[in-house]
């Protein structure tokens, strides 16, 4: 499973780091840091990251590319 987060949607919320911490990172107070193919045991904590984010600024789902929003 792949994931893409649009970084200019992002407000830095951190919702998804707090939910999936194996997947994403803060780096500093704002960047946002992440791994873009979801390990199989992260899965469902990726999803319910994704469905966390105030601004929705996470794509996750097969083949996902930056380009696909």
């Amino acid at each position: 499973m792949q994931i893409v987060v649009d970084l200019t949607r992002c407000q830095g919320y951190a919702q998804c780091v707090f939910l999936a911490p194996e997947v994403f990172q803060l780096h500093g107070e704002e960047a946002l840091l992440y791994h873009p193919a979801v390990p199989a045991e992260q899965l469902e904590r990726a999803r319910q990251a994704a469905a966390a984010c105030p601004v929705q600024a996470i794509l996750l789902g097969e083949g996902v590319s930056a380009g696909g929003r």
